[in-house]
């Protein structure tokens, strides 16, 4: 069947398998002559969940126990953070992270190792998981956490897949008290004061700012930042609402600088005065894009790639205004551009955060496209910084084992467990990580 990641670029003939069961997904792999990759929800965006031979974990959702004191739960990999909020936010508790969208698995979140709106305080997903059951190559299967298996967690937790398959996983979620967010939303004019109010504003729970990348001169990178915690008070509902949908690919012709411009100086000015406070169901402060199914189409049938670095923060503000020129100058803009502030570095082996800044812009894929990402790539590099694997789609070799200097040990644990030659996908083939 032809497969994808969710920016439609590349589409693959693959060979999909659906195990019902934790039983059978064990007897799949046994079977399996060549390597595999498992996949969840297809949320990653490149192409990190594709390969010949694929394992769907989709059919493995059950919720297997919670713990109401406590609030932690124990579930099968394929239950996705959709569901999860369906049935604790009514309870009162919350993902302690959740990256921009809530239709991806649990083990695709402990897999891309997802960071958050809050990761400058709280850190990536895998802060929150207990442990999680992997299923190696042999066939056996090992529980892994901080204190038993310690190199394969680590690991696994941002590891792309490429160490086993996650089966089952315990994590814990976080008590509120309201499915409400007390929201404040600020105008910077420009890029440096964007990240002088991340900094100002450092101790508010959750951040992040639209930033408008195709703007030059004194206004180059001018923003509305968005900062929230959680209400004290309101009722526990996790909302449902008829979502759009887009129900053809669109034109990609209509995606271009002017159209771009026009949208970011709406969008830029729809904010009329600063340090305009709201309250807010947590869906769309989360989740603003959940609310439009199958929203990549409108990048046309080629697709498109977000690309998504991150820089430490002692060369954010030199480094962010030399890729906000230079992407401004190719007219390739991004109508979604998502800037936010980064926490430390965990000790996960792939991780992608490091401390400083990130920014994720949107391109759809068309001729001179991945030539500039290139020449993106070497001034992230220049500048200390990396590239977000899970959005990944064309790096380079050369550029991922400069940026993930931990790789080597990643392969080592691999190599320890028996995981090279039997997990693999396009992404870690065309990343030496064979």
């Amino acid at each position: 069947m032809l497969i994808h990641g969710w920016g439609r670029h590349p589409v693959i003939d693959a060979q999909v398998q659906t195990p019902p069961t934790a039983s059978s997904l064990h007897a799949m792999l046994t079977r399996a002559d060549n390597s595999v990759i498992a996949r969840g929800m297809g949320r990653s965006y490149g192409d990190s969940a594709l390969a010949q031979h694929v394992i769907s974990t989709s059919s493995l959702n059950l919720m297997l126990d919670f713990d109401r004191d406590t609030g932690t739960v124990r579930c099968a990999s394929g239950v996705t953070l959709a569901e999860l909020l369906e049935v604790f936010v009514p309870q009162g508790w919350f993902l302690p992270v959740t990256p921009g969208t809530k239709f991806v698995s649990v083990g695709g979140a402990i897999a891309s190792d997802v960071h958050g709106k809050n990761h400058h305080l709280d850190g990536c997903f895998s802060e929150y998981v207990d442990s999680f059951v992997l299923l190696l190559a042999s066939g056996e299967t090992v529980t892994c956490s901080r204190a038993s298996h310690p190199d394969l967690f680590h690991a696994t937790c941002g590891g792309m897949g490429l160490t086993g398959i996650i089966v089952e996983a315990t994590l814990r979620l976080k008590p509120v008290q309201s499915s409400l967010i007390d929201q404040t939303t600020y105008k910077a004019v420009n890029l440096a004061e964007a990240l002088a109010l991340f900094d100002a504003h450092h101790a508010a729970p959750y951040s992040v700012a639209w930033i408008d990348c195709l703007t030059t001169g004194e206004a180059m990178g001018r923003s509305l930042l968005m900062v929230g915690k959680h209400a004290s008070a309101g009722d526990l509902s996790s909302r449902k609402r008829r979502a759009l949908s887009v129900p053809v690919d669109m034109p990609s012709a209509l995606l271009n600088r002017y159209s771009i411009q026009a949208f970011n100086t709406l969008y830029y000015n729809r904010v009329q005065t600063n340090g305009i406070q709201q309250q807010v169901h947590y869906e769309p402060f989360f989740y603003p894009l959940d609310g439009i199914h199958q929203w990549n189409r409108l990048y046309g049938k080629r697709g498109f790639t977000q690309y998504q670095f991150a820089l430490p923060k002692a060369s954010g503000t030199a480094g962010m205004t030399a890729i906000l020129k230079k992407i401004s100058a190719s007219g390739r803009g991004s109508f979604l551009a998502v800037l936010k502030a980064f926490g430390r570095e965990n000790a996960n082996l792939l991780s992608f955060p490091i401390e400083g800044y990130t920014l994720a812009l949107d391109f759809k894929i068309e001729d001179g496209l991945f030539p500039l990402l290139d020449e993106l790539d070497a001034m992230v590099l220049d500048h200390g910084g990396r590239i977000y694997l899970t959005k990944d789609v064309r790096m380079s070799e050369a550029t991922f084992k400069r940026s993930y200097p931990r790789w080597e040990a990643f392969q080592q644990v691999r190599s320890q467990y028996g995981a090279r030659g039997k997990f693999a996908s396009r992404q870690s083939q065309r990343l030496g990580m064979d």
